[in-house]
């Protein structure tokens, strides 16, 4: 109970400063647009550090952080992943629902900080709108992310990884970092109860460009897989057989 009251108190205070940050920063943003990147990871940091002490949920960034133009290809199992990412990662944008751009205050900063809004509809239509906001960005330099599938997915669920990925990363020509979680152990989808221990988002040897669609695409789920699994073994979950 103690720490369900905890998580309730967490949850508030994140996004009421939320609204803090963008009365301060929504100004200097409007007049100055690249500031949105130093709002956008000032309240990420702000996150991290009061989850560590409120909730007791640390959080470590592993291997080496993009900092070139790349495509990022990670797991997303919770909020708290984007938080961490974006914390760290120098220029971050987003392939992200297209809806999400009229949601106050996050939709305001995805589209100024570059991120691609794609209305997921039918498959084809999707990734060939979704090329198109790509390539019309290419003129803005950074660490394109991409969940290749498609979605917060619970630490025991299963989803297929989506072809997007493969078209970005034969599109861009651009190495591909796969980036594993263990989040969501910690972090539940559709829960306010945040657990306290060790959340990790761990940053992968890159694949250089080159390969063909389908392996690429089977060489990267097994590496972001096979990685989540570790780290959520880590901290104690273990999958049902």
């Amino acid at each position: 109970m103690l720490q369900y009251v905890r998580s309730l108190v967490f949850n508030t205070q994140m996004y009421v400063m939320m609204l803090l940050m963008a009365l301060v920063f929504t100004p200097i943003t409007l007049i100055y647009r690249p500031f949105a990147f130093t709002a956008c990871r000032t309240y990420c940091l702000w996150v991290r550090w009061t989850a560590s002490w409120m909730i007791g949920l640390r959080s470590e960034i592993r291997g080496e952080v993009p900092r070139a133009e790349c495509l990022i290809a990670s797991k997303h199992q919770s909020f708290f992943d984007i938080i961490m990412i974006v914390s760290e990662v120098p220029r971050p944008k987003f392939i992200m629902k297209a809806e999400l751009r009229w949601v106050p205050i996050v939709g305001w900063y995805a589209i100024w900080i570059g991120c691609v809004p794609v209305d997921r509809g039918k498959r084809g239509q999707a990734i060939a709108e979704m090329k198109r906001r790509v390539e019309e960005g290419r003129a803005s330099p950074g660490q394109l992310i991409i969940y290749p599938q498609g979605t917060r997915v619970a630490v025991d669920a299963k989803l297929p990884y989506k072809i997007g990925t493969g078209v970005l990363y034969q599109q861009l020509e651009q190495d591909c970092v796969p980036a594993a979680t263990n989040i969501g152990v910690f972090w539940p989808r559709f829960a306010i109860l945040r657990k306290p221990g060790l959340a990790v988002v761990e940053f992968l040897p890159a694949i250089a460009p080159g390969m063909e669609q389908r392996a690429f695409m089977k060489r990267l789920e097994a590496e972001v897989e096979g990685a989540s699994l570790r780290l959520m073994a880590e901290a104690g979950y273990h999958p049902p057989a």
